[in-house]
């Protein structure tokens, strides 16, 4: 009877649940729904995803990096990948966009100065460790987007970590957050963001959850995805699968809004 109960405990606590449903819907009405659908894929951390030979730490950054911009629909961005002992703080950055903020319609222009582009900082000792390099560059994507959101995430700026966590998901980098969920603590160090800098940020359970979220979303089977996660993950992600199919009326409301 005690393990019957014990069976039956929620992966996540009902307010943690409740907050990543209505932060997809945060992402979804700010960040284009019908791109999510259309475009977006799960990314895995394998060569097909991420080919390619380096001969040195920068170019093996900038590579990453290139990928990672790709998958996340900002192609057109105009960036500079530097060594985070050699770049600036990067708080007050402003990133200029032509056309879309994401996807086929934004427009490149590499004629931008240097001194006009983002700047990416990347940790030389992350290159043994792509995953967390690919969650960290997708997090600081996902921070500069998360700004340009007409409305603030659910929780406001005190949940401003987690939201740009979860929106580097929607964005199709859960894999990468959720194996890296436990060492994963926002990035470049001093140059960036403090608001990337809190102790808060979604826990294993909750990013696995967030993952399992857009999996369902987009319809993509668990064969394609425990394969890929760390062994204690995958028990916590079917059993997020099973919980989330039964919450039919949040999907619903959810899978409305591209229209």
């Amino acid at each position: 009877m005690v393990f019957g109960l014990l069976n039956k405990q929620p992966v996540i606590d009902p307010s943690s649940s409740e907050w990543i449903f209505n932060a997809y819907d945060w992402v979804l009405q700010n960040f284009d729904a019908s791109l999510f659908y259309n475009n977006t894929v799960l990314v895995c951390p394998t060569n097909e995803f991420f080919p390619g030979k380096s001969s040195s730490a920068q170019e093996m950054a900038e590579s990453i990096f290139e990928r990672v911009k790709g998958y996340a629909g900002v192609s057109h961005w105009p960036t500079l990948v530097q060594d985070q002992s050699m770049c600036q703080l990067t708080e007050s950055q402003q990133v200029h966009i032509q056309g879309a903020l994401r996807g086929p319609a934004g427009i490149a222009d590499e004629s931008v100065d240097n001194s006009q582009r983002l700047v990416i900082p990347y940790n030389p000792q992350q290159i043994n460790n792509p995953e967390g390099m690919i969650a960290t560059y997708a997090h600081i994507l996902s921070f500069h987007m998360g700004r340009m959101s007409k409305t603030p995430p659910p929780g406001g700026l005190d949940y401003w970590p987690q939201a740009t966590e979860l929106l580097a998901v929607f964005l199709g980098f859960g894999l990468m957050f959720a194996n890296s969920a436990y060492n994963f603590r926002g990035g470049c160090g001093s140059c960036y963001n403090p608001y990337a800098q809190r102790d808060a940020y979604l826990s294993e359970a909750e990013t696995t959850y967030a993952l399992a979220l857009f999996c369902h979303l987009k319809g993509i089977p668990k064969s394609d995805v425990t394969p890929h996660l760390k062994g204690h993950l995958r028990g916590i992600y079917r059993k997020s699968i099973k919980e989330i199919s039964e919450k039919v009326q949040e999907l619903n409301l959810l899978k409305e809004l591209p229209a």
